[in-house]
């Protein structure tokens, strides 16, 4: 998986394509949400669909600061761009106390209101060492992109008990688990595709 500062920052601003972005929404070392992560990022792949991963682990360590509030650090602002320019919003949330990652709703709270999620296509993944999957948080999220006027997708992904899901090698290993995750990522596209009136799978010759 291409680090997301390779893809973004190199780039500048301008807006590439019609693509997806996939947010990982912990920046806890080793997460199982990067994991997991990379089978969708094949999934994506495989439907021929561009695909940005945006993994808050690389997130610049100002953004942290008080001040932040009152005016973003520069290093942050292709993070920002990054949500703006995309078609659709894919999120994996695992479930920390009952609820969502910090530090996802802090990068929430950072992007510009209203326009980051207002009307964007966006879809859930939840992954949980419990047996209710991260029910709880995506349905935070759902609470949130709600209220911040995103289209949501309704067919989400819930990952329960995931040590037990995943090989010595952080692979899936139940093939009907990953037959879920390419029925939504298909199904997302669809979504995205209606509502934005573009063709994501669209290939260049």
């Amino acid at each position: 998986m291409a680090p997301f500062l390779l893809l973004v920052l190199g780039m500048g601003y301008a807006i590439l394509c019609p693509m997806i972005t996939l947010l990982i929404g912990t920046n806890r070392p080793g997460n199982n949400s990067l994991k997991v992560a990379r089978h969708i990022e094949e999934i994506y792949a495989e439907l021929k669909v561009p695909l940005r991963v945006l993994d808050l682990a690389h997130l610049p360590p100002e953004i942290f600061s008080p001040a932040s509030y009152h005016e973003r650090p520069k290093s942050f602002h292709p993070f920002a761009e990054a949500i703006l320019q995309s078609s659709g919003l894919h999120v994996i949330s695992p479930e920390y106390n009952g609820g969502i990652p910090g530090v996802l709703k802090y990068f929430i709270d950072m992007l510009k209101f209203p326009e980051s999620f207002e009307r964007r296509p966006v879809c859930f993944t939840g992954i949980a060492a419990g047996i209710w999957g991260a029910l709880r948080p995506i349905e935070q999220l759902q609470a949130i992109f709600g209220y911040r006027n995103a289209h949501i997708y309704p067919e989400r992904v819930f990952l329960a008990q995931i040590h037990s899901l995943l090989d010595e090698n952080g692979r899936l290993k139940n093939p009907e688990l990953l037959d879920r995750l390419r029925k939504q990522a298909a199904g997302f596209v669809d979504f995205v595709e209606k509502l934005k009136q573009i063709n994501l799978r669209e290939t260049k010759g």
